[in-house]
Formats: C-alpha cells, structure tokens, sequence
C-alpha cells in the first residue's frame, strides 16, 4: 500500500538486534577480543599460563617440584635441568643456592641411602658403593657414608638373609644350595670370603656336611 503510514516494519526479535548495528554488537566484541588475545606475544602466553620466563626461576621452580616428596642429589637435579635445556648459569646459580640453604645435601642423601637399602634391601658396602656413584654422589662422601657399617654389621646381614633363603633350597643337593645361596649374596654386593664362611655356617646347622666347601665358588 502506498503511503509510509502503512508501511511494514519488522517486530524485533527478542534477544536479537536488528538495528544498523547488528553484527558490530556482541559478536563482533567476541571477535575483537579473539584477535586481542591471538595478537599477543608468546612470552606474555607464557605469563598468562604462569610459566616463568627467567631462566632462574624456571630452574627454581623445576628443582622444588623435583624434590618434593624425596631428596636429589646435585647431580641428579644438574641432570633434570640440563634434559630441560635451562642455561647452564642458571642451573649453577640455583643449585649452588639450595646446597646453600640445605635442600641440597649430598652427604645427608647418602647416609639415608645406606641405612635405607642395606637394613630394607640387605645391600653390602661394595652394591651401596654402585649405586651411590650412579646418583652422582662424591667418592670421599660415599666413603664417609658406607663407613658406617662395619665388617661385623655386614656379616650379620649376610647371615639373616641366608637364614630366609636357607628353606627354600631344601631338597637340592649340597653344591647347588652353596651356588644359590651365595649367588644371592654376591648380587647384593657380599664378597666371596664372607658369603662362602656364612653359607657353610648355616648348612653345618643343618646337618651338611660342608668338607671340600673351603673351595671359591
């Protein structure tokens, strides 16, 4: 119909902007603060995440996640850094900072390793020696460390551990108990003079006849 009094116009739809506009409103704000975000640096991605970006407090913050729960050693955490290619100054830097402040304590490490593993494990001085070399531990610590058993010490749980094995080997002949039983002692690091001494103490009493067993295994 003629005229702009009839003229139709369209109802607006709740929710829905229909004036000129449209489109520019909540959408195109979306859009806006998309390419915002998307246009920022990576380094203040990183910020956002809450990943530092000093090489210092990364090594820091990598080295407090690491110990937590269970100490490191120096070299075991050097390690840790070096495989997630922080600078080596800041490496030294942070280390040299824990070992400062006592996070770091070698020695300390050690002495716990030892009474851990021979009193739970039954390991003798030569295996604690291995392993504590392989966690990167000084040879003069390991040293001071290992000193604290004694050949008296040693033996005693060289004899407790055949004692535990000695039933299960009942029913073999003489010989094959002397290998199994100072096999298991040689692979917790027991020399051969001692294991052979204890293993043929424990089957004399039992009632073998150990004669010819001064032979090394």
């Amino acid at each position: 119909m003629a005229g702009s009094e009839g003229a139709y116009e369209p109802e607006a739809v709740p929710g829905r902007d229909t004036g000129s506009d449209a489109g520019f409103g909540e959408g195109a704000g979306r859009r806006a603060r998309s390419r915002t975000r998307s246009s920022g640096s990576p380094s203040s991605s990183r910020a956002e995440k809450g990943e530092p970006r000093d090489p210092v407090e990364q090594a820091r913050n990598i080295c407090l996640r690491l110990l937590t729960g269970t100490p490191r050693t120096r070299k075991q955490l050097a390690d840790a850094l070096r495989k997630r290619e922080i600078p080596d100054e800041a490496a030294e830097e942070v280390l040299s900072r824990f070992e400062d402040v006592g996070l770091i304590d070698d020695a300390a490490f050690a002495d716990a390793w030892v009474e851990s593993r021979h009193h739970g494990r039954g390991l003798a001085r030569r295996a604690l020696v291995r392993e504590l070399r392989t966690k990167g531990v000084d040879s003069a610590v390991i040293d001071e460390a290992v000193g604290q058993l004694d050949s008296e010490q040693e033996e005693a749980t060289a004899r407790e551990l055949v004692a535990r094995k000695l039933r299960s080997t009942r029913g073999l002949d003489r010989d094959k108990r002397l290998r199994r039983l100072a096999g298991m002692l040689a692979r917790k690091g027991y020399g051969e003079g001692m294991a052979l001494r204890v293993v043929r103490q424990a089957l004399e009493e039992e009632g073998e006849d150990t004669e010819g067993l001064d032979e090394p295994f």
